[in-house]
């Protein structure tokens, strides 16, 4: 398994090695001598999408947040991480990777950093290794649409966005309201 790091501090990218013969394929999604120990798992989920679902940004609102590992067993997604820490020297600034049932991508994310994704095809799966269970009040998002981000969408895609992603906040005043988790090195996060 191959790992790079992503522009936003603490994010990385993950490709593992496939294995494919006249049966099929065989690859490992996550390998902890490779990706090394990122957390402990207190939840596994997944997401199915059709083409065009945006979905985020979200982050978690408490101390220390939640890490999580992603990648998408089947269809395309467009994955995008963006730094929400205050005072983070990357503040603001996003990457993105193509996550695909081709490549077996991985992304880790980081306590702070906000995630999204856009489906590129019907049926896209995107699988979740939390280190916190899901609770709906600490979860929040800022605007995936907010101009001043800037973030890929694709301009052939329509977003289609839940509720509570449309009335999503955009940055700034996300910070202004204090809503926005604060930088912290990774080892303080532990």
């Amino acid at each position: 398994m191959k790992a790079r790091e992503l522009s936003v501090p603490g994010a990385v990218e993950f490709t593992p090695t496939r294995y494919p013969d006249d049966r099929g394929l065989f690859v490992s999604t996550f390998e902890e001598r490779s990706a090394g120990p990122l957390f402990p798992v207190r939840q596994a989920s997944q997401s199915r999408s059709r083409r065009g679902v945006v979905r985020g940004v979200h982050y978690t609102a408490v101390s220390p947040g939640t890490e999580k590992y992603v990648h998408c067993p089947r269809g395309s997604a467009l994955d995008i991480v963006v730094d929400l820490r205050v005072g983070s020297p990357a503040f603001g600034t996003w990457d993105s990777v193509v996550l695909d049932d081709r490549t077996f991508r991985a992304v880790y994310i980081p306590p702070g950093v906000g995630h999204a994704f856009v489906a590129l095809e019907d049926d896209t799966v995107m699988s979740y290794l939390l280190s916190t269970g899901y609770v709906a009040e600490h979860e929040l998002a800022v605007s995936v649409l907010d101009p001043e981000l800037g973030l890929p969408i694709p301009r052939d895609i329509t977003p289609i966005l839940s509720a509570r992603d449309r009335l999503a906040l955009p940055l700034a005043e996300a910070a202004a309201e204090g809503m926005l988790p604060l930088f912290a090195h990774p080892q303080e996060n532990r």
